[in-house]
């Protein structure tokens, strides 16, 4: 039904949004919550919240 991507043929911001859903996967296993910025606040591109409430990452993904 449907067909995978080829990360090659996205252009900069389809891969920026790629990446942001690969990354957050893998830190929802580890207890964050990924909320996606508008624009880039201190140079993050997204904030990841742990569920312990204390722990914040400014994360800034790469192209």
């Amino acid at each position: 039904m449907f067909q995978r991507i080829e990360y090659e043929q996205l252009n900069s911001r389809q891969k920026e949004n790629f990446n942001f859903q690969k990354v957050a996967a893998h830190l929802a296993d580890y207890g964050f919550d990924c909320l996606r910025l508008s624009d880039d606040w201190q140079g993050a591109d997204f904030i990841a919240c742990h569920i312990d409430g204390e722990t914040f990452l400014k994360v800034q993904l790469e192209g």
